[in-house]
């Protein structure tokens, strides 16, 4: 029994990041040598992704109304000013690299006959008016059934706000309510983090099932298909990691290689289930114990980037407008590539944070200047390399902007972490 606990203790203070990592060489090994019988495996990928699930609405609902209610409403309009325009600034700045990377690698240039002998269903156009105006929750627990992730995200930063105004109440009935419901939510928030670090001792079991699954049912080949295509997606995520973000990071005054040792948990998680939601109670995790961001900083910031700050997203939206362009032999205009960024990234923010969303958001961008739809159906082949690429952005952009608000404000304890 002593020799149990011992293994158990070592394995729980092993790394999580060198275990993931273990997890997806052994599950690039066993995919290649067992082929599709792997398959037998994708259940337990699956059950890992149901964790990531579970976790991830009730985080983002306890921790946003905390971080909201728990900051006066003066500084949240500050902060909430800083989050949202930082996260706007990087996403224009993303979708300009998809094109730049796009232009320069040119994707799809002379194979015009794949559009034309590609077998694809095409897709209804997604309207962008309709999408938003479904981003007010007309019933948010229908929502959260869904896990129609803004809506709900939307309401609860509401109710956050609203908690702060009852807390600040002059009549003591009234406050005295407030803060035992602030004090539930705070114990609510609690408990999820210690959900979350279970859903973290599991997660190189389920990385090894879904990388395994995905080598075992296309080969290796996946790699080497449309390989321009994916340089030009690896090449923008890879620039907006590697030069903006640490550019940004060096001009507040924070080290930016002491960040990307730090974000590497999350980035690795966010690029093996191809979810910012799921990711985001390791994201949370890195900010308070590895960068040492305020919880009232990143419970705010962090479930407001895992569903609006999408820069891979807007980069994909990009590399993919330009691959459709030179596959349809489209001439590629000034005002072409304005609208492309423009539309790309609104349509970035309306992404959910779910796989292989961006597929479908890819309507409203080749649909507004007028691409053909069928492009979609070539992307859907190789779009799990893709994912991978672009959520990985997403999610190092968000831990980014978080402590970029965070040292502005002061709110950064640099005692902790990567910083000491």
């Amino acid at each position: 029994m002593t020799g149990r606990n011992g293994l158990l203790k070592s394995y729980l203070e092993f790394p999580v990041i060198y275990k993931i990592f273990i997890g997806f060489v052994l599950g690039v090994i066993a995919g290649v040598l067992l082929g599709p019988s792997i398959m037998v495996i994708r259940p337990l990928g699956e059950a890992f992704i149901r964790l990531l699930s579970m976790v991830a609405l009730p985080l983002i609902v306890f921790t946003l109304i905390v971080g909201a209610s728990s900051i006066s409403p003066k500084d949240l309009s500050r902060i909430g000013v800083k989050v949202l325009g930082w996260y706007l600034i990087t996403c224009f700045i993303a979708a300009i690299l998809g094109v730049g990377m796009g232009l320069l690698i040119k994707p799809g240039l002379g194979s015009e006959h794949l559009l034309e002998e590609a077998e694809c269903t095409p897709v209804e156009p997604v309207d962008f008016a309709d999408m938003a105006l479904n981003w007010i929750p007309g019933n948010v627990f229908a929502s959260m059934a869904e896990f129609d992730i803004i809506p709900v995200l939307i309401f609860t930063l509401i109710f956050g706000i609203g908690l702060t105004y009852v807390r600040g109440s002059k009549e003591p009935r009234i406050k005295d309510a407030g803060d035992t419901l602030y004090k539930v939510c705070d114990a609510g928030a609690e408990i999820m983090y210690k959900v979350v670090r279970f859903v973290l001792e599991v997660a190189p079991f389920g990385v090894f099932a879904l990388i395994a699954v995905v080598i075992g049912d296309t080969g290796l080949g996946i790699f080497a298909e449309y390989a321009r295509l994916i340089a030009a997606e690896a090449a923008a995520d890879g620039i907006m990691i590697v030069c903006v973000y640490s550019g940004l990071l060096l001009l507040f005054g924070i080290n930016p290689l002491k960040f990307l040792k730090g974000v590497k948990d999350p980035w690795l998680v966010g690029t093996v289930t191809r979810t910012s939601a799921g990711t985001l109670p390791v994201s949370m995790n890195c900010a308070e114990n590895t960068f040492g961001i305020s919880k009232s900083v990143y419970s705010f910031s962090l479930p407001l980037g895992a569903t609006m700050n999408m820069d891979g997203s807007a980069s994909y939206q990009t590399v993919v407008a330009i691959f459709a362009c030179h596959l349809a032999g489209v001439q590629i205009t000034p005002v072409l590539i304005a609208t492309i960024v423009l539309v790309s990234v609104m349509a970035s923010i309306g992404t959910a944070s779910v796989p292989s969303a961006g597929l479908v958001m890819l309507t409203i961008t080749l649909s507004a200047v007028g691409l053909p739809l069928e492009v979609i159906g070539l992307v859907a082949g190789i779009d799990v390399i893709l994912d991978m690429l672009r959520t990985g952005n997403n999610v190092v952009g968000d831990l980014a902007v978080s402590n970029i608000v965070s040292k502005t404000e002061n709110e950064t304890n640099w005692d902790v972490g990567v910083w000491k």
